[in-house]
């Protein structure tokens, strides 16, 4: 398996990948793959990987910018995260988190915020800070990995991409 930085003509193996990873998932609703589609068009993918084995594409990961009330600059949202079915729990996902993360790091980003399992990401170091929220995002999901900056504060917000109601 390598992990490369998504290139042109990838679009439609990510969108397959992605909307199989999130297909028997209770808690999506179904619009991952649309919504890397969205991020895409807008230019809005700072950091776009992939992982790739002999079959094709196996995985992929998004990093696009957020705003902060708080005034910080320089953070980023880590999502989706998506793996095909029979390749997840083999280290794809830990792959392009840590490949993902070592981007960021190279852009000297302050860090990245993430809505998902606080178990799962908090592997990579990433924790719940109090007094930082995202809008509609149970607290117990919303965990902060500080890379360059401070501890950032206040309400997230997320690129349109994420808004179904900006198809």
């Amino acid at each position: 398996m390598i992990i490369r930085p998504e290139r042109q003509g990838d679009e439609e193996a990510i969108a397959r990948v992605t909307e199989d990873a999130f297909r028997n998932v209770d808690y999506s609703d179904k619009t991952e793959h649309v919504i890397v589609e969205r991020l895409r068009k807008a230019g809005a993918l700072t950091v776009s990987l992939v992982a790739e084995d002999s079959e094709g594409i196996i995985g992929h990961i998004g990093f696009s910018p957020v705003t902060l009330s708080g005034g910080e600059t320089g953070w980023f949202c880590l999502a989706p995260l998506s793996v095909a079915p029979d390749r997840q729990r083999q280290g794809v996902g830990s792959g392009l988190v840590r490949e993902g993360l070592a981007a960021l790091d190279r852009l000297s980003a302050s860090g990245a915020v993430v809505a998902g399992d606080p178990d799962y990401y908090g592997r990579f170091g990433f924790r719940h800070v109090e007094g930082l929220s995202g809008k509609g995002i149970p607290d117990e999901y919303f965990t902060v990995l500080r890379l360059h900056g401070g501890t950032p504060s206040g309400i997230v917000g997320f690129h349109l991409g994420f808004d179904s109601d900006n198809a």
